[in-house]
């Protein structure tokens, strides 16, 4: 995957949490770092498989986002 994921710890849900900024909605958690970038791995192949299947335009990978 080669779009831009930014992880952090979440105290409210006791999680790590990896968010794909240019995939909107597209977020997982995990108990540990790993966990959340694999996660949100499965669901970022899946929202672009989803997209694509609906005819939606998906986002080219941008890598590094500028106010990231």
């Amino acid at each position: 995957m080669k779009y831009e994921v930014i992880l952090y710890w979440s105290e409210e849900d006791d999680a790590y949490i990896a968010e794909v900024p240019e995939l909107p909605g597209c977020m997982a958690d995990g108990q540990t770092q790993l966990d959340a970038l694999r996660a949100v791995e499965i669901i970022a192949k899946e929202w672009v498989e989803t997209a694509q299947q609906m005819g939606r335009e998906v986002p080219q990978p941008k890598g590094r986002l500028k106010y990231a």
